[in-house]
């Protein structure tokens, strides 16, 4: 499997990307993928919540690219910016759940991880974390991983 780099635009989630703000998902910017890489996948956890790996995006399908672009709808099938089919978070909900840190918490860590696959999982919407790890098995080319600061 080959290193993917994987950046945000800050190291400290702007409070737009957070439930202080509009809660949208951020801009996701990509190195070079592999010519292999069929389709891109995303799974974001807040190991801070409880349960140390509290889901709060899975996304799936979406096209090879140099970036995935910010503010994607939290609906089961998206077609606008990016095409993606998008899985419940461990908050019950589908599409990005904003991170929020209770003002006396210390800092809370989103770490984004991107896995770039040699096919396009076929996942229902409203996957769950085992569903994309699953369909995943044997496909990843590719994967990397940031991380950001939530205060």
């Amino acid at each position: 499997m080959e290193h993917l780099s994987v950046q945000l635009d800050y190291s400290e989630l702007p409070d737009i990307h957070t439930c202080r703000g509009k809660g949208l998902s951020p801009r996701i910017r990509l190195g070079t993928l592999d010519p292999r890489v069929k389709s891109l996948a995303i799974i974001a956890i807040d190991p801070f919540e409880p349960g140390c790996s509290f889901v709060i995006w899975q996304a799936a399908g979406i096209p090879p690219g140099p970036e995935i672009p910010p503010a994607i709808p939290n609906e089961p099938l998206v077609t606008f910016p990016v095409r993606a089919v998008q899985g419940i978070g461990d908050g019950g909900r589908i599409g990005w759940q904003p991170p929020c840190a209770a003002p006396d918490d210390p800092p809370h860590q989103v770490t984004i991880k991107v896995y770039g696959l040699d096919n396009e999982p076929e996942l229902e919407p409203g996957f769950d974390r085992n569903e994309i790890v699953e369909a995943m098995k044997g496909h990843v080319v590719q994967f990397g991983t940031t991380i950001a600061l939530v205060r």
